[in-house]
């Protein structure tokens, strides 16, 4: 996150509250189940495994969010344009989930959901590495650890973009939550026109050195 310039950041933050929306309509239409958080699906996996339930929804799920990661890196891998061709593939699949509505099951549509947030985490890739923009554990550690540099002599500030990357999320979820309470699962429609317009301000440059990057001699 500290990588990426003001604009970057800004946008990331936008990123983290679309995932909230997305996650929060899911969240609720599903029950239960996740379509951006994949570690509390897994963990809701492993219980239904234990409790011989049927884990159809949840594997689905997991499966879709990891095929989005795999086909956006793939989709933007060494080419110029590559975050917008990501952000593109983003908003479409975003428009398959709400557009399937009422002609697939509920479980499809929020899978093509899932895909999408998978996508999302590789917009920000570098050299094959995800920013993680639809979960927050990364980034409050990352919160922990900065504050920890601020009290020992480092940088006083650079726990800030972690905290606004997570409040974005949290902003998203309550804008989801409250969307699906008038909207139903169409309320994705908003999400797939948001990826659209933020396409263009992805960009390809902005990108700062890290903090913990090695320094030459």
């Amino acid at each position: 996150m500290t990588r990426l310039d003001r604009q970057r950041q800004a946008i990331a933050i936008l990123l983290a509250a679309l995932a909230g929306y997305v996650d929060a309509i899911a969240f609720i239409e599903s029950g239960g189940y996740f379509v951006s958080f994949m570690s509390g699906n897994s963990t809701r996996l492993g219980v239904a495994i234990a409790s011989g339930q049927i884990v159809g929804t949840v594997a689905l799920l997991i499966g879709s969010f990891v095929c989005g990661v795999a086909g956006a890196t793939v989709l933007g891998r060494h080419r110029p344009g590559r975050r917008k061709r990501v952000m593109l593939l983003v908003a479409a699949l975003l428009a398959a989930a709400a557009g399937s509505i009422g002609f697939v099951p509920p479980p499809v549509s929020l899978a093509l959901a899932a895909a999408a947030m998978g996508a999302e985490n590789a917009v920000f890739a570098d050299d094959g590495d995800a920013l993680g923009l639809t979960y927050m554990t990364g980034a409050l550690v990352k919160i922990g650890q900065r504050l920890a540099d601020a009290m020992t002599g480092g940088p006083r500030f650079d726990w800030l973009p972690f905290l606004l990357l997570w409040a974005g999320l949290i902003a998203g979820g309550i804008a989801g939550g409250l969307s699906y309470g008038g909207m139903g699962l169409t309320a994705l429609w908003a999400a797939a026109i948001v990826a659209l317009l933020a396409t263009p301000f992805v960009g390809e440059a902005g990108s700062r050195p890290s903090p913990d990057s090695p320094r030459p001699l």
